[in-house]
């Protein structure tokens, strides 16, 4: 699956028109999840579908979405602007920017410099590049770029190989590990707790996919998480304010 997105990517690439930068304000993403509303903290996911799981939520309002995660008191946010595979759009990402007040993750699959321009003038404050599609020296060639430009960037990598790969290259300041492996879409939690020796103590460390209780979070701290990405079990509940209050083991009604 991750080769065939590459595929779509590298086509949709040779249609890329830059769009007009809107002049939106820039938040910084690496600030805002260093200093979170709780003990960790939360990049909240804006997601209407996946290849692994199909459709997620079938009523889908970005913006509303957005603000609602706001409302519960996420730190960043991630917005899927990819269409073919996870049903999103660019101007998900410009719409939700408008309407909140907090960082923007642009989460697609970002293989060319053109995509890294494309974010900063779509309204995106951070970049996800991902370790498994990447070779090690074009990764750290759209990092150092992204940074240029005035991004944040999150790296994400799956497994202990692409882990060494990143670090002979660059040292990343948000380094996200992914317990989902792209490639079978298994999910294990506990896939932090293997590497942890080797990621830079300095680094802020985000666990990604598969957490859906307090309890899961419990476990990534104990891991050396600093943050957690969640979309799909925000996403699948009605109202993703009382969704993460619910997920921090918090009081839903004060």
């Amino acid at each position: 699956m991750l080769d065939q997105i590459l595929e779509t990517k590298k086509e949709e690439i040779k249609q890329l028109i830059i769009p007009e930068n809107e002049g939106l304000p820039h938040r910084s993403f690496l600030q805002a999840l260093a200093k979170p509303n709780r003990r960790l903290a939360l990049i909240a996911e804006v997601k209407k579908a996946s290849p692994s799981k199909g459709l997620i939520k079938p009523d889908f309002h970005p913006v509303t979405i957005a603000k609602a995660y706001e409302r519960g008191g996420a730190d960043c946010l991630s917005v899927l602007t990819d269409t073919p595979y996870f049903q999103g759009k660019k101007e998900y990402l410009t719409e939700v920017k408008k309407a909140v007040n907090l960082p923007v993750l642009r989460k697609d699959f970002i293989i060319n410099s053109k995509q890294i321009i494309e974010a900063k003038h779509i309204g995106a404050d951070a970049v996800l590049l991902i370790g498994e599609a990447l070779e090690p020296a074009l990764l750290k060639e759209l990092y150092i770029h992204a940074e240029e430009i005035g991004l944040d960037v999150l790296v994400e990598v799956h497994d202990q190989h692409h882990l060494e790969q990143v670090l002979k290259v660059i040292k990343p300041k948000i380094l996200g590990v992914n317990n989902r492996n792209l490639k079978t879409f298994e999910t294990n939690i506990h896939q932090l707790s293997g590497m942890i020796s080797t990621i830079p103590q300095d680094t802020l460390l985000v666990s990604e996919s598969g957490i859906y209780t307090n309890n899961d979070l419990d476990l990534v701290q104990q891991f050396g998480a600093n943050a957690v990405l969640v979309g799909e079990s925000l996403m699948r509940k009605e109202d993703q304010t009382i969704a993460i209050k619910e997920l921090f083991g918090e009081p839903v009604y004060e």
